[in-house]
């Protein structure tokens, strides 16, 4: 076996252990056992339009398979606006991944959580939130707070472990859409597309 081979089975196993450690300590934060494989990061970094200009919005980074298919994708690091809710995440995700602006707080309280930047327009959101934790009006209200975030048809692209969407469609503000099933991850998920109805 080459010494890179090891050494990627090495970061995977150290990852996994990260990630087991911090759902033992807020098992509803995290969702699920496992970290996200790479198939579904990337399909997910797959619906952001590197030439907007805009940055990109990450919630529930984990242990950073999502922000690594992101910057695989061509954004800027500097572009990558990334908010965890385990403190204890941040520190590892800030060594590896230079130049993200990881942010420790509420995505259900952007308002709060992002400060000084509240008021920035992204291109798009990136989700891997445990949304089917919540309850379904603040899964409702999360949604609408995020396509205000993002100019109207752009996506939110949301990582779920069920087989309907977590957050119920509103034909009058948004659109929900399934993007793909991801069998290969384990466990299987499904992702999902809301975009704001532009007013006419």
């Amino acid at each position: 076996m080459s010494g890179f081979r090891v050494e990627k089975i090495a970061e995977r196993f150290d990852e996994e252990i990260r990630f087991f450690k911090s759902w033992v300590e807020s098992p509803k934060a995290m969702g699920t056992m496992f970290p996200t494989g790479q198939v579904i990061a990337s399909r997910m970094a797959g619906v952001i339009n590197t030439g907007s200009g805009l940055p990109v919005l990450e919630l529930g980074p984990g242990t950073g398979a999502i922000t690594k298919a992101i910057l695989r994708h061509g954004v800027e690091p500097q572009n990558v606006y990334s908010v965890e809710y385990t403190a204890s995440l941040i520190p590892p995700l800030e060594t590896e991944f230079p130049g993200v602006s990881f942010i420790h707080g509420d995505a259900f309280d952007l308002q709060t959580t992002l400060g000084d930047k509240a008021s920035m327009t992204f291109d798009s959101v990136v989700s891997a939130l445990p949304l089917l934790n919540f309850p379904v009006k603040q899964r409702i209200a999360l949604v609408k707070d995020l396509l205000g975030r993002i100019p109207a048809g752009r996506p939110i692209v949301q990582l779920s472990y069920g087989p309907n969407s977590p957050v119920p469609p509103d034909w009058e503000t948004y659109t929900v859409e399934p993007l793909d099933w991801i069998f290969r991850n384990l466990p299987p998920a499904r992702l999902w597309i809301y975009r704001r109805i532009a007013k006419t």
